[in-house]
């Protein structure tokens, strides 16, 4: 069974070969094996760490085959986005143009460089092996790390953000790098996204544009993918829209990919969350049974997985045995649970509140 768990230094092999080969890139793993190294040792000092506020921490997540021990994606989180320099982003404000004489009142958007996401936490490096087929595995990898941030309030700031890649063609070309990026850099987009990483490089502030961009001002194929995640993308933006995220006036720098944040006190994983005890699972495959994110803290070892659950509550966590020894859990423990998708009775109560308001 698949089961999320932090990385270790005994996972470097496949993390490297993830870092070599993913695409899109993965700015999270370094492609050179010393600095993964160190990236990865960081986050297990991170797991570790007693904190009791965010800084410079960083958690690697990855998801692992049980019945093989084979790695098949990863995900982490970025305690404060920009800790030692400020991460960057284009701010997309809208700017009233008026005349009286003229009876003229126009709005229009123009791109400002920011760093107000310096210090929130931030979701990033998501990957999942192209060989596994549905979205199961994928919702797993990517919202297990907020079952983490469910658990480890201190850990993180209130508000989260995620950012996500933006438009390109078949050959890796950004039609907003080429209006906007390569008048100021005069490199290929790929160059410059690989030697900036985390958008916290001082250079992204030395050689970008300080004043704004009037956004009409740029060709159309650039004013297109404003805000647009790439196809490679989708599935990660539905997902976290699915958890509780929303756009942001902000784009990336570089590409103009969406930026999604989320309130944590709002997100499905605080929401929606129940805490169970676990037990002997009985007969599998329940009428009721419905599918469940699990996630376990035991000793402080993270464990998630998906497993099917009564939806009363009251029935708590019965669990099969390879769930249990995934989870690290005995019967008797305590198991944060969140339905992996809002159940019909629920989406239906909501859109009834929204007609109403």
């Amino acid at each position: 069974m698949l089961y999320v768990r932090p990385g270790r230094l005994s996972d470097l092999d496949a993390l490297e070969h993830m870092a070599r080969t993913a695409q899109p890139v993965l700015h999270s793993l370094p492609r050179d094996r010393k600095a993964l190294e160190a990236r990865v040792a960081l986050s297990e000092d991170s797991f570790r760490a007693d904190v009791d506020f965010p800084g410079e921490e960083f958690y690697l997540f990855v998801l692992e085959d049980g019945a093989s021990g084979k790695l098949l994606g990863t995900a982490s989180i970025v305690a404060a986005a920009g800790y030692s320099e400020p991460f960057y982003a284009f701010r997309n404000d809208a700017l009233i143009h008026a005349s009286r004489e003229l009876h003229v009142n126009r709005k229009i958007h123009a791109l400002t460089m920011s760093h107000e996401l310096t210090g929130k936490s931030r979701l990033a490096g998501f990957y999942i092996d192209p060989t596994l087929r549905g979205d199961a595995a994928a919702h797993l990898m990517s919202r297990a790390r907020m079952m983490y941030i469910a658990a480890n309030r201190k850990r993180f700031t209130p508000e989260v953000f995620s950012l996500l890649l933006g438009v390109t063609d078949e050959n890796g070309v950004s039609p907003f790098w080429e209006a906007v990026g390569r008048k100021f850099f005069g490199r290929d987009f790929t160059d410059v996204d690989l030697a900036s990483g985390g958008r916290s490089r001082t250079f992204i502030a030395e050689v970008m544009p300080s004043y704004p961009l009037y956004v009409p001002l740029l060709p159309e194929a650039a004013q297109r993918v404003l805000g647009e995640p790439d196809e490679h993308a989708l599935l990660a933006y539905d997902i976290q829209l699915e958890e509780g995220f929303e756009p942001d006036r902000y784009v990336d720098i570089f590409d103009a990919g969406p930026v999604l944040t989320a309130q944590v006190d709002r997100s499905a994983c605080v929401m929606r969350n129940e805490t169970r005890t676990v037990h002997e699972s009985a007969v599998p495959g329940a009428a009721s049974a419905t599918t469940y994110l699990v996630s376990s803290n035991r000793a402080g070892d993270f464990r998630c997985v998906l497993a099917e659950l009564p939806q009363e509550r009251a029935a708590g966590a019965p669990l099969a045995s390879a769930v249990r020894a995934a989870l690290g859990v005995q019967d008797g423990d305590a198991v944060r649970c969140v339905p992996l998708h809002q159940r019909e009775s629920e989406a239906d109560t909501d859109n009834q509140q929204g007609v109403g308001q």
